[in-house]
This record gives C-alpha cells, structure tokens and sequence, in this order.
C-alpha cells in the first residue's frame, strides 16, 4: 500500500478539517473492514470483560470459556458467557498540545492524532457499542496591557473538553469533528490529569485510549496510565515525526518551541551536536517505552513519515493473534 495522504499540507480551520476528516473516515473503513470478524468489535478483541451467567455446554462452544467451578459442582459442562461483547465503552484521551502541531514530513502530528482517533472510532462503534473522549490543549497565551507594564499573571488553566460516550455512527462523526476543529492553543496540556479523567468516574472495564506524543515528563503520567490499566485494557498511541529522533545536517537552523514561543538557533553542522541530540531522543522514546509496558499497556507508534493506516494494520493484526494464541501484548 502506497503512503497515504491525509489531505493538503497548508492551512488550517474548518475546511481544513473537515476535508481531512472526510478522507480519513473513507480509507479507514475501506482498510480496516475486512479486520473487523465476529461479535467483538474492539480494537484489543477478546472472548468479552464482563462475565455473565453460565450455561450448559453445547457443541462448537469455544472450550476457553469452560466455566471451570460450575462444571465440578454440577459435573456438567458449563460455559460462561461474558456481557461486552456487544455493550464495549471506549474512552479516548486526546492530547492536542501545541507540540502536536508540528510536523516535516507527510503529515502534521495532529492530523494522526486525529486519524488514529477516526480508526478507534470505527474499530469500536458497532453493535451498540460507546464512544466518549476527553480533549486537552494548552492553556493559551495571557493578553499583556497596551498601556502598562505589569507583573505577569498565572497561567490559565489548560481547557479539557469533555466529550460523552454515546452509541452509534452519527454519534461518533460528531465526536470525531469536535476532535478536528479543536483549537491548538500554546503551551502543554497536562497529560496525567487529562489521563486521570478517565478514571473519574469509575467505569466499568472497558477500553481506555490515550493518543499524544507523550513529550510530558515521564513521570507525570506514568502513575494514572498504571491506575488506568488496573480495570481497563489500556493502548496507547504515540505520535513521533523524525526531526524528534534526529537532526538533519542543514546547516545553521532557528527552532521555535511551539509551547513556550521560544527561540533557538542550532548548529546542525556539528555532528557532535547531532549525535548527542539523537542520543537524548532515544532515551527519552526508552523511558516512554517503559513506562507503557510497566503499566500494562498495549503500544502504537505512528511516525509523519509513514503510512499511518499501514501501522495500524498490522497492530490490530498483530493484536488478535497474540489474543488467538493466548499470549500477551
């Protein structure tokens, strides 16, 4: 499969997203259908969560789900029918700081943000199934007075926009558009109280998504993905563009941090320079990737310079034969 576009390069707004929009929610369901087999419609499938009431055995029940206990005390075969088959909720957390509008290659980060979140949706939304997100941005700039100098005031708060779970392909189109025409405001969103919201309140096991570039300190939101992956399968998708794992030897290059506003002019040149740079990103990508795996999570990387459907593929792919197999993620 060829890489896959997500739209025009330039430009941003509602046209923008919704013609991005448009294009994802067609080559994710023409991709994805055919990985979509049997009741189950998650993206982590599974005999189901919830358990329900036993019954009797029959012939061509999957002999895993032998209901152990009821079977000795009966000394019938039994099996045990699980509930979330078709009653799954599906929970996004969305992290849209202004580090994820950035992007050298194919793509913007935010537009795989928000393709990554198209796939889940489809992935999950059938058979009465739910969908809710949390979305967080920065917190924005604080307007400086034309007339005056004065101290600078506290941060504002970083928006979260809360967005329900509600069944149903229209319900989740609505839920994916309010996604893309999030406004991306400067400064970061404070990843592990945004993951937190999805503990609050108590929910029933069900799948928990976290999507972001995962660029906060470690140690912020290592702890609520570790509580988040107690009760719920956990994946976690991160969203890398190469300039982040390298740089190129392009000479002098002025870099702008989209969070904070500041500048900075780099010496590309100096191979010293770019090894140790490369040196720090990977063992920053390490330390994310060890977090994720002490806390149980399943694991998604998607790059700018990649085809991002192709990634998916073969996650889900990989995913359910691992799950046919027995073994873990």
């Amino acid at each position: 499969m060829a890489g896959t576009t997500l739209g025009g390069d330039t430009g941003t707004g509602t046209a923008r997203a919704e013609a991005v929009l448009s294009r994802l929610q067609l080559l994710v369901t023409r991709k994805l259908d055919g990985l979509l087999q049997g009741d189950y419609a998650g993206l982590l499938p599974g005999p189901g969560s919830e358990a329900g009431e036993s019954r009797e055995y029959r012939p061509g029940d999957d002999v895993r789900r032998m209901d152990w206990p009821v079977t000795a005390r009966t000394t019938l075969p039994h099996v045990r029918r699980t509930v979330a088959d078709r009653e799954l909720e599906t929970w996004m957390a969305i992290d849209l700081s202004a580090s994820l509008d950035f992007g050298t290659a194919l793509h913007l980060k935010r537009d795989l943000v928000l393709a990554a979140a198209t796939a889940m949706a489809h992935l999950t939304v059938r058979g009465g199934n739910r969908i809710g997100a949390v979305v967080g941005t920065g917190a924005g700039s604080v307007p400086k007075s034309r007339f005056r100098r004065r101290a600078p005031e506290a941060p504002a708060a970083a928006p979260v926009i809360r967005l329900p779970a509600r069944p149903g392909r229209k319900e989740a189109q609505g839920l994916l558009r309010a996604i893309a025409h999030t406004e991306i405001r400067p400064g970061r969103a404070d990843l592990g109280a945004l993951i937190d919201m999805l503990n609050r309140p108590p929910r029933r096991r069900g799948v928990a998504v976290v999507i972001s570039d995962f660029m906060a300190p470690v140690d912020g939101w290592a702890r609520p993905v570790r509580k988040l992956g107690v009760r719920h399968d956990v994946l976690a998708i991160e969203v890398v563009d190469p300039r982040e794992l390298e740089l190129p030897d392009v000479g002098v290059l002025t870099l702008a941090d989209p969070e904070t506003g500041e500048l900075h002019e780099v010496q590309t040149a100096d191979p010293k320079l770019r090894h140790r740079y490369a040196e720090a990103a990977a063992e920053q990508r390490g330390a994310i990737a060890t977090a994720l795996r002490a806390a149980g999570a399943a694991h998604l990387r998607l790059r700018t310079d990649t085809d991002w459907l192709l990634d998916i593929v073969r996650f889900v792919a990989a995913q359910r034969h691992a799950r046919t197999r027995g073994t873990t993620r």
